[in-house]
C-alpha cells in the first residue's frame, strides 16, 4: 500500500503548503498554473484513452453513466458532502480555512478537488493495479501531480484540501483490498477499457481545472462502474453476433 500512502501524503503536504504560502502567490500565478495542471490532467487522460480496446462499450458507459449520475443528481450530493466536510474544518482552523471565492465557485472547485483526488480513473486504476500486481508506478506518478495541484487548490480552498486525503485513503484502500477478488473476473480488454473510461473523466477534469468547459465530472462517475460489465458484454455477446 506504499503507493496509496505516498499519494495521500502528497495531498496533505500540498494542502498545508498551499494554506501556509497561498497568500504569497498572486491570483495570476495560481490561475496560470491551474491551466498547466489542466493540460497535465488531459495528457494523463489521453494516454489512457489510447489504450482502449473496445470503443462502443466505453462510449456507452460514459454516456449512460453520465445520464444516471445526472438523473440521480450525484454531483449535487457530492457537493453537499464537500460542504459538510468544509464546515468542521473551518471551525477547527478558523480563518486559515476561509476563502474569498463566492460560495458557488467555492463548492464547484471543492467538488473538482474531491473528484480529482478521490475518484479519478488514474487513482482508481492505480489502486487496483497496486493490489493486483504490487506496482506503485501509477500512484506515484499521480502523487507528483497531486502535490502541486493540492498546493494551488489550497490557495483558494484552504486546509480543507488536506482533509480530502482521508476519504481518498479510504476509497483507495478499499479498492486495493478488493483487487484480488476483482482480478480473476477481468480480462486485459476490460482493464484497457476501464483505463480508457477513466481517461475520458480525466480529460473532462482537465478541462474543468483549466476553466475551458464546466463538465459535470461528479455526475460522470457511474461510468467507471458500468464500463467493465459493458466491455465484457460487448466482447462475449455482441462481437460474436457481428
Amino acid at each position: 500500500m506504499i503507493g496509496i500512502i505516498i499519494n495521500c501524503l502528497a495531498v496533505v503536504a500540498g494542502g498545508l503548503l498551499g494554506m501556509i504560502f497561498g497568500k504569497r502567490l498572486s491570483q495570476e500565478f495560481t490561475a496560470k498554473l491551474n491551466t498547466v495542471f489542466g493540460v497535465c490532467a488531459m495528457g494523463m487522460g489521453i494516454s489512457s484513452i489510447v489504450l482502449m480496446e473496445n470503443m462502443p462499450p466505453v462510449i456507452l458507459a460514459v454516456v449512460l453513466g453520465s445520464a444516471i449520475g445526472l438523473a440521480c443528481k450525484l454531483g449535487r450530493l457530492i457537493s453537499r458532502g464537500g460542504e459538510c466536510l468544509q464546515k468542521p474544518v473551518s471551525k477547527l482552523l478558523g480563518d486559515r480555512s476561509s476563502s474569498t471565492l463566492p460560495r458557488e465557485e467555492y463548492l464547484s472547485l471543492l467538488v473538482t478537488t474531491i473528484v480529482l483526488f478521490c475518484s479519478s480513473g488514474t487513482g482508481i486504476y492505480g489502486s487496483l493495479d497496486a493490489g493486483m500486481t504490487g506496482s506503485t508506478t501509477i500512484l506515484i506518478s499521480k502523487s507528483i501531480l497531486d502535490l502541486f495541484t493540492a498546493m494551488v487548490f489550497a490557495c483558494n480552498l484552504g486546509a480543507v484540501v488536506s482533509i480530502v486525503a482521508v476519504p481518498q485513503f479510504v476509497i483507495f484502500t478499499a479498492l486495493f483490498l478488493a483487487a484480488k477478488a476483482i482480478y480473476p473476473l477481468t480480462t486485459p480488454a476490460m482493464i484497457a477499457d476501464f483505463k480508457a473510461c477513466g481517461g475520458f473523466l480525466l480529460v473532462a477534469t482537465g478541462c474543468r481545472i483549466a476553466k475551458m468547459q464546466d463538465f459535470p465530472i461528479a455526475d460522470m462517475l457511474p461510468a467507471m462502474v458500468l464500463v467493465m460489465p459493458l466491455s465484457a458484454l460487448w466482447t462475449n455477446v455482441i462481437v460474436p453476433l457481428l
